[in-house]
């Protein structure tokens, strides 16, 4: 045997118990499964989607596992690469895939890990203690998806690479040269035939890089992006406290974060909280560096330790019985759980859910005993959110009698409807749209304009109650977005059910001018912090009604910007009339239908969440209590502001 060839990795023999290197990495710690056809057939259940959030889905594959790596305490650094012809390119200096012969299926190893499903080392606990990637598909599925990928492997001595095509291997693997250096190299490009759009978001790019970092303290992790050549890096050593932290920046905080790590067995809980002056909650959760958007049984134990922990200290500090609820210990806290455990149950192949049942028990006993000592070692801490939360429930009995109220005066009204709605004919909610306009002149020509048979209009008084700035009990007693409530159907807070929404398409239809668009932002704002569920199922959508009309004799051009207003006054020459729309009531119920109302013809913006830490900055920035952050927000924006009306 050439002396050059990677060597399997010691075994040492106990008994009859083989143990294995705990550091060791090779070949036979490759575990094979299955196949790469389905993939290309049924995407979607690998990603989720071949949309946007689908393709960057792609890189978050190929940088969890990178990030496996720094998990088992091999890489300290990952380097993200956006190329300008489309391509990515992920680098780490971890140990490297192994390289040497499979000995089941006599191919490099290498070659298994790109080509095979659920092939990886991640399926015994020799290679990894934990891991992200535990379905093993990771890597293979991005191969299968992507039209060409280049892998190079840096380790045993040497400099290894190999090419595929749409997940099929083009040659086999060469040894490129010599090297004393370790890690991973892998370029890809996503196949045109499975993605519409190919184009990588760097911002999106970059607040997962960033959430990594938070959650790998030490690691850092470049972006780069040559088409527009900007790059930034991200290395947080406070780690989840950091995390806390940006998540209330431009909020009044209570406190310092409050940081717990403990261990049980294989299983490392850490968790940070800072409660501030807000009155809604922000609490991410994390298994092995993969945000479970949908929680789990490691959210739930969370929620449970923090409702039993504060319900001892009130009845033993403060000799009252009365117990809050959850809700109630929720408000106003930012907080970031992160588990790492060797065998995570996800729901899914996106991994949006944990359901490993013993989770639950496990983190609600950590938590509850580390936050318990807190709370006493803390007492001027423990008042203040106290305090808090004792308002919190006032403000929650004051709901629940504003809601009862509600539902009085709503049986007084037909059908339990608020009486300014026009319904729409059909029952069918997936066929149902509404669309919630300004003022009763827009309502009067969206009425006359609409298709009775399914759609809906119900017009808005005014500008609604900025939701940021109150509980909601004060948001229950505004008698417009009451109206909303009940025309909607779902409640909101802890009694909104999504089943019971009578329309599938919910339409903020403004004027397009600064009142329009402050009214928008207003409503944008309600959605988010009470219905957020609403717009994840992508059924919030804003309708884009034109700004001018071009004409000439029997010509005729509605358009949407300025530059399309030049582009047709070109076309149709230049002594021809422009009328300005200031408002939805000036066009005739024809023009609104055809222009912003008609299936076939209008333009709308459909709302999606990219990133859900960004969003609530945004609001806390643009409809918060706060000032300074808000000017500074506008100094810093100002020069990218065109064609704003005054």
């Amino acid at each position: 045997m050439d002396e050059k060839t990677p060597q399997p990795a010691e075994v040492k023999q106990v008994g009859s118990e083989v143990k294995k290197d705990p550091n060791r990495y090779e070949a036979e710690d490759i575990q094979v499964l299955g196949g790469l056809e389905a993939v290309r057939k049924r995407p979607g259940m690998y990603i989720g989607s071949t949309g946007s959030r689908g393709l960057h889905h792609l890189v978050y594959e190929v940088v969890d596992n990178s990030i496996d790596e720094a998990l088992a305490g091999f890489c300290t650094k990952i380097s993200v690469l956006m190329h300008v012809n489309g391509s990515v390119t992920v680098i780490d200096n971890g140990r490297g895939i192994p390289v040497s012969m499979h000995p089941q299926f006599n191919k490099p190893a290498l070659e298994i890990v790109m080509t095979k499903l659920h092939a990886g080392g991640k399926f015994e606990k020799g290679a990894y203690k934990v891991s992200g990637g535990l379905h093993g598909v990771g890597i293979s599925v991005v191969n299968a998806l992507s039209e060409s990928l280049r892998v190079t492997v840096k380790r045993d001595g040497g400099k290894f690479a190999m090419d595929f095509i749409r997940g099929e291997p083009k040659g086999g693997m060469q040894k490129l040269g010599e090297s004393n250096e370790k890690g991973t190299e892998i370029t890809f490009m996503p196949d045109a035939q499975i993605f519409p759009e190919r184009e990588f978001s760097f911002e999106i790019l970059c607040n997962r890089m960033r959430e990594l970092a938070f959650l790998n303290k030490g690691v850092e992790i470049e972006i780069t992006d040559e088409k527009n050549k900007q790059s930034t890096s991200f290395k947080y050593e406070g780690g989840i406290k950091s995390f806390v932290q940006y998540l209330n920046t431009n909020k009044v905080v209570f406190h310092e974060v409050c940081y717990v790590e403990k261990q049980k067995d294989d299983t490392i809980v850490e968790m940070a909280m800072q409660y501030n002056d807000g009155y809604t909650e922000n609490i991410l959760s994390f298994v092995n560096s993969i945000n479970t958007i949908e929680g789990g049984t490691h959210l739930s134990g969370f929620k449970a330790a923090l409702t039993r922990c504060f319900n001892a200290y009130i009845e033993k500090n403060m000799k009252d019985t009365e117990k809050i609820s959850n809700e109630d210990a929720l408000e106003g806290l930012s907080a970031v759980i992160s588990l790492k455990i060797h065998n995570p149950q996800f729901e899914g192949q996106t991994k949006t859910k944990l359901g490993n049942a013993e989770i639950k028990g496990i983190v609600e006993s950590l938590i509850g005993s580390a936050l318990s000592t807190y709370l006493e070692e803390n007492p001027k801490v423990a008042k203040l959110i106290v305090e808090k939360i004792k308002l919190a429930a006032m403000a929650r009995e004051a709901a629940r009698k504003a809601r009862e109220l509600t539902r009085r005066k709503s049986v007084l009204e037909s059908g339990g409807l608020p009486g300014k709605l026009a319904d729409c004919s059909s029952r069918d909610p997936k066929q149902c749209e509404i669309f919630i306009v300004e003022g009763d002149s827009a309502g009067g020509s969206a009425k006359q304009a609409r298709k009775r048979e399914f759609q809906a209009i119900l017009p808005l008084k005014g500008k609604i109650l900025n939701v940021e700035k109150s509980r909601l009990h004060k948001v229950l007693s505004n008698q417009e977005i009451v109206t909303l409530i009940t025309a909607l159907g779902t409640s909101i807070g802890d009694e909104f059910d999504l089943a019971k929404l009578r329309y599938h398409k919910v339409v903020l239809m403004c004027d397009a001018d600064v009142d329009g668009q402050h009214i928008t932002t207003l409503e944008l704002t309600f959605f988010y912090r009470y219905m957020v569920e609403l717009i994840n199922k992508g059924h919030l959508y804003i309708a884009q009604p034109p700004l001018f009309l071009v004409k000439k004799g029997s010509k005729k051009m509605y358009v949407y910007t300025e530059e399309e207003k030049n582009k047709a006054m070109a076309e149709i020459g230049k002594d021809a009339t422009v009328q300005r729309f200031k408002g939805l009531g000036e066009m005739n119920p024809d023009e609104l239908w055809q222009t912003t109302m008609d299936p076939t013809t209008r333009r709308m913006k459909k709302v999606n969440i990219e990133d859900a830490i960004q969003a609530d900055q945004m609001f806390t920035i643009l409809m918060g209590d706060q000032v300074e952050p808000r000017r500074k927000f506008i100094k810093d924006h100002a020069a990218e502001v065109v064609n704003i009306d005054v």
